[in-house]
């Protein structure tokens, strides 16, 4: 029994870390693939892709994880049908599920593993990705001095350059426009020049060669006769551009924290607990704050006594019957500017509620999810493992084509009603569980007909049954 145990073992562990880390790469490649027009041209360093890259990579186990598992666990048994390894367990003696019950030990290991790793190590991973890459798409692009294209990557100045020297720094045809002071116009023109970076690259130099400087002074941009007019030649000159900008500058991590998905479980029930005090009290004090607008305001009764009550006065079609009709108008404005009032109040009110509403769902949705992780696993294990044994199919071929359509069905079910759940079509628990709840009767029904070895994927069988069909509708 325990070599038969460790021969199911080995045959799943060795295609579920490969396909694992396959799926991996297949997600950071896409993940590039998305960012890649924010990485480009910025002057980022290799350690900073690295971290980037790393960060992604923690955040893609939710999606990895569980498609390596459907797709190892096909692989599988899948293998050990082609083989008839499973024919020769189940004449052992050896029912599936006993083959089956040390896979789903250790996919219950990886499930808790997975559990704890979405509640201590992914928040952090989205933390750190989330702050890496707003800072990433807010950097400008590196200046690119470009032949024959004006430049304005330096603010303040237009830098023209006619041709470049195949060293990159060898410049010729230099024009720079200098627009740093309004009230004067600089242009230098320069036959060579020599570009490098200085102080630790914060600046970019310009070594110039014979040229010229004209500057001119102008009072609000208008002409004047007496303004200044200089004009002077030089051999050799130099001008510094400020690079700090270019540099990336990190964002403090703090001002991300409050994000739904970079919090554990601890922290999501607090906000979640904070929020359903908030939207509570806020519901309890509207009738506090409608309550001063709920009252008959009669101009014609203000001469009476406090505490009086006016006498009781029949009417036929409407209460304006018994306003004078002097008084009408005003009655009316006055009701007209009540009603106005308390719908700006109710519809401010309103707002308020439906944000914390939707911030508490999103709390909740968030940490349904970091459970729903390890169950997925195990959902999607207990699908995979006797459908391989259905098919009995090894290797990339048709073990990938049925994982990714079970995948897809798992992934759209799940997306569709997490969003249903965001917007508030659903209740967040069942919409985050509506996947694995669909599914769960699917792996019971797969397990039940692997056990009873039915090949309800062996198209012969079909097409059999749609030949005799229409044999007899003819013999009909």
């Amino acid at each position: 029994m325990k070599k038969i145990h460790l021969l199911v073992f080995k045959a799943f562990i060795r295609p579920f870390i490969v396909t694992f880390f396959i799926v991996m790469f297949v997600l950071l490649m896409l993940f590039l693939y998305k960012y890649i027009d924010d990485l480009i041209g910025k002057g980022f360093g290799w350690t900073v892709i690295l971290q980037l890259l790393w960060y992604a990579s923690a955040t893609q186990v939710a999606m990895a994880l569980p498609l390596a598992m459907l797709l190892s666990s096909i692989m599988t048994f899948g293998s050990l049908g082609e083989n008839y390894e499973l024919v020769a367990i189940k004449a052992a003696g050896i029912s599936l599920q006993k083959a089956m019950f040390p896979l789903l030990c250790l996919v219950g290991v990886i499930g808790m593993v997975a559990l704890l790793f979405s509640n201590y190590i992914l928040p952090i991973a989205n933390l750190k990705m989330g702050s890496l890459l707003w800072d990433v798409t807010q950097q400008k692009a590196s200046p690119m001095i470009q032949e024959g294209v004006f430049n304005n990557s330096f603010q303040g100045y237009t830098i023209r350059v006619q041709k470049k020297g195949q060293d990159g720094q060898t410049l010729n045809g230099i024009i720079i426009y200098d627009h740093t002071t309004p009230s004067n116009v600089t242009v230098t023109r320069a036959e060579k020049g020599k570009m490098y970076i200085t102080d630790q690259d914060r600046t970019l130099a310009l070594k110039l060669f014979n040229g010229v400087r004209y500057e001119e002074s102008n009072v609000n941009g208008h002409y004047d006769m007496r303004q200044r007019f200089i004009r002077y030649r030089f051999k050799e000159t130099e001008q510094k551009f400020d690079l700090s900008a270019f540099k990336m500058q990190r964002t403090n991590e703090d001002l991300f924290k409050n994000n739904y998905a970079m919090l554990n479980l601890k922290q999501l029930k607090h906000y979640r607990d904070s929020f359903l005090v908030q939207s509570d009290s806020s519901v309890r004090t509207t009738f506090r704050t409608v309550r001063p607008f709920n009252r008959l305001y009669l101009p014609f009764a203000h001469g009476l006594s406090v505490g009086k009550k006016l006498p009781a006065r029949k009417y036929k079609s409407t209460i304006l019957e018994v306003v004078p009709k002097d008084d009408r108008q005003q009655a009316i404005n006055n009701a007209q500017s009540q009603i106005s009032s308390v719908s700006e109040v109710l519809k401010s009110k309103v707002t308020n509620f439906e944000t914390d509403e939707e911030r508490i769902r999103r709390f909740i949705i968030e940490y349904q999810r970091k459970f729903t992780l390890a169950i997925s696993c195990l959902v999607l294990f207990s699908i995979g493992a006797p459908l391989g044994a259905i098919i009995r199919k090894g290797g990339l071929g048709m073990p990938v084509v049925m994982s990714i359509i079970f995948f897809l069905i798992f992934h759209i079910i799940s997306t569709i009603s997490e969003k249903s759940a965001k917007d508030g079509s659903l209740e967040p628990i069942l919409g985050m569980w509506l996947a694995i709840i669909i599914l769960t009767p699917l792996g019971v029904f797969l397990t039940y007909k692997a056990t009873v070895d039915s090949a309800i994927f062996n198209i012969d069988n079909y097409k059999q049954f749609f030949v005799k069909l229409f044999k007899k509708k003819k013999a009909d």
